[in-house]
C-alpha cells in the first residue's frame, strides 16, 4: 500500500485534532504561469492559516502523495518541468512509476477522503464541457463528488463549461450545489450568471451542519459549494460569454481534446480579458480558501443530527 506522506504542519494539526484545509495543486502545475502559481500557492495557504485552520496543498512528488507540503517542496512543484495532471484514472499509475504531478479536484478529493480531512478548497470545477454532445469531454470531478465525502468549496463550475449540463449531471448524480449567500449560481470568475443555484446557504455553520447530515444519513459523495468571486474582482458573464464561445470554437476547430482543453481555454481568456481572468482566479481562491477555514473550524463545534 501507498504511505501518505504528511508534512509536519498536516502532521501537527491531525494529531492535535485541528481543523484542516486539503488544497488542490493542479492550479500550481496548470493553472498559473510561475512565478505567480508559486505567490498564489502561498497566499492561499497563509488565508487557510490566518482564517484558523491549517492548511494541506496535495500533491504527488516522485510517485509519493503528500498532504501537505513544506516551502522546499511547494517551491519545486511551481517549478517541475512537465508535470502530470493527475485525475482518479492517472493518480495510481503516478504512485506506481514514481512520477510527479498536480492533483485535480478529484484527485485531491480521494486524497483527502483517505486522509479523514473533511473540507477542501479549490478555484473552480470541472464539468460538461460545450460541444460535449459531440466530443464526451465531461470532467472526472463530477462522478468523484458522488463518491467521495468531502465538502468542496469553489466558486462555481468553470465558466467555459455547458452550465446547464453541469447542473442537470451533478442532479442526477444526487451532488448538492450549493451557493452561498446567493441565489444565482457563480461561475468561476463571473460572481453570477444566469443560472439558480438548487440550493442556498448563508453561513459556515450551516454548511458544516449540511455536511454533518449528509454523513448520519450513510449518503456517499461530498457537496458543492459555490462561493461566488468577490465582487470587485470578478468580471460580469455576459463580458465574458462571448469570448467564452470564441475560444471554445477556437479549440474545437484546432483539436484540442481531452486534458489539454482547459488549460488551452484559460490562456486564450486570459489574452483576450487582457489578464483579468488570472486576477479573478487569484481573489476567488483566496477568498475560497477562507471560506473552507470557516467551515472546517465549525464541523468542530456544530452539533451534529438527532439519531
Amino acid at each position: 500500500m501507498h504511505e501518505m506522506i504528511w508534512s509536519d504542519e498536516a502532521a501537527r494539526a491531525r494529531d492535535a485534532g485541528a481543523p484542516l484545509v486539503a488544497l488542490e495543486s493542479t492550479i500550481i502545475t496548470h493553472g498559473m504561469p510561475c512565478p505567480e502559481n508559486l505567490a498564489t500557492a502561498r497566499a492561499v495557504e497563509g488565508e487557510v492559516r490566518g482564517a484558523g485552520a491549517v492548511p494541506a496543498t496535495i500533491a504527488v512528488l516522485d510517485g509519493r502523495l503528500h498532504i501537505g507540503l513544506d516551502a522546499a517542496q511547494l517551491e519545486r512543484l511551481a517549478r517541475l518541468p512537465g508535470p502530470m495532471k493527475l485525475s482518479r484514472a492517472d493518480l495510481a499509475v503516478a504512485l506506481a512509476t514514481g512520477a510527479s504531478g498536480g492533483t485535480t479536484v478529484a484527485a485531491t478529493m480521494i486524497a483527502a477522503a483517505r486522509a479523514r480531512i473533511a473540507v477542501f478548497a479549490t478555484g473552480g470545477i470541472g464539468g460538461v464541457h460545450l460541444g460535449a454532445e459531440r466530443s464526451w469531454d465531461v470532467s472526472a470531478d463530477l462522478q468523484e463528488l458522488a463518491q467521495s465525502r468531502v465538502t468542496v468549496v469553489c466558486a462555481g463550475p468553470k465558466a467555459i463549461l455547458d452550465l446547464p449540463k453541469t447542473l442537470e449531471l451533478l442532479e442526477t448524480l444526487g451532488v448538492p450545489v450549493i451557493a452561498y449567500g446567493q441565489d444565482a449560481l457563480p461561475a468561476f470568475w463571473s460572481p453570477a450568471s444566469p443560472h439558480a443555484a438548487p440550493l442556498r446557504l448563508d453561513s459556515a455553520d450551516a454548511i458544516a451542519a449540511a455536511h454533518l447530515a449528509r454523513a448520519a444519513l450513510g449518503l456517499p459523495g461530498g457537496q458543492l459549494i459555490c462561493n461566488p468571486v468577490p465582487a470587485g474582482d470578478g468580471i460580469p458573464y455576459d463580458d465574458l460569454a462571448p469570448l467564452i464561445a470564441q475560444a471554445a470554437a477556437e479549440t474545437e476547430t484546432a483539436g484540442i481534446a481531452a486534458k489539454q482543453v482547459t488549460p488551452h481555454l484559460l490562456r486564450r481568456l486570459g489574452a483576450a480579458t487582457g489578464g483579468r481572468t488570472l486576477t479573478a482566479n487569484i481573489a476567488l481562491v483566496r477568498s475560497n480558501a477562507r471560506l473552507a477555514a470557516a467551515i472546517a473550524r465549525a464541523l468542530q463545534t456544530v452539533p451534529g443530527p438527532c439519531k
